[in-house]
């Protein structure tokens, strides 16, 4: 069965002819790559509605996520890995890492030798409870296992109709950390594509606070390329303070966490509350 949408994979077989992928990729080359400050796209109507639908449905009985965080700039978010979750939705992140899928992307892009992850590090599917948050960050840029360099992320959202009051959109921030450039709302089968690097700040750091109570989900994919070499350096996430705001940089964190291993609850929350005031 096919539908309208920006790309027409078949909503059964979640097959996606070459050919129109290469096209449609094509079509967005221009709008992607003059993104600023780094490169970057928002799509609308990115999937055929049923495919959003089914997996949303799906997900209604999920399993146990791999990983949960809870800490100062990752709150209340979980992991799901493609491989334990229900068929559908397991067969959709398999088309995600398919030739065709990939074409498109290359041609959007602009990025050729482009590599899917089959692992899923980090990746699949990603659920932020209300209050939860993601601070601006940049992304790791090695994958562990295969030791290719880590170059572009895709995001789709799942949620249904969703406002910016609802809070959990995302933002694309200056290199300088000076202004947030762009906002999208995580509503329904909108896609983000994005260029990464050391400086593609990004994240959604306002809270989520649908009026449900509805949680923020999204499918999450990272793409690579065999361009890594000994000159580079390894680095994990490296988080952000927006300007004016109680954000905790990398290093505050740390403190903060360590602090936390030693201490008791009753000794640590009146400490951590005066060492917030002067910035430690």
């Amino acid at each position: 069965m096919m539908t309208s949408s920006i790309l027409p994979f078949d909503t059964n077989a979640l097959k996606l002819e070459t050919a129109h992928a290469k096209a449609v990729g094509e079509k967005y080359a221009e709008q992607y790559q003059s993104g600023k400050p780094y490169h970057h796209i928002c799509l609308d109507n990115f999937l055929p509605i049923e495919i959003i639908e089914k997996v949303r449905t799906e997900l209604e009985t999920m399993p146990e996520a791999e990983r949960s965080f809870d800490a100062a700039q990752e709150r209340y978010k979980s992991q799901y890995s493609p491989d334990r979750l229900p068929d559908y939705t397991r067969r959709l992140f398999q088309a995600f890492n398919s030739r065709a899928f990939i074409f498109f992307l290359e041609e959007m892009t602009g990025i050729k030798g482009l590599i899917p992850d089959p692992y899923f590090i980090g990746a699949g599917i990603h659920k932020t409870l209300t209050g939860g948050h993601l601070d601006i960050h940049a992304d790791f840029n090695l994958h562990p296992h295969m030791r290719v360099e880590r170059r572009l992320n895709v995001l789709i959202y799942l949620n249904p109709e969703w406002k910016e009051e609802y809070g959990g959109s995302f933002e694309v921030w200056e290199k300088d950390m000076s202004k947030c450039v762009a906002r999208f709302a995580p509503t329904e089968n909108r896609m983000c594509c994005f260029s990464t690097g050391s400086d593609t700040f990004h994240g959604n750091p306002e809270p989520v606070n649908h009026p449900d109570g509805l949680p923020r989900q999204s499918i999450a994919l990272y793409y690579y390329t065999a361009t890594w070499d000994s000159s580079r350096k390894e680095h994990s996430t490296i988080f952000k303070p927006r300007p004016g705001s109680s954000d905790q940089s990398e290093a505050r964190a740390k403190r903060h966490n360590a602090l936390q291993e030693v201490l008791p609850p009753f000794l640590f929350r009146p400490i951590i509350r005066r060492l917030q005031k002067i910035g430690f």
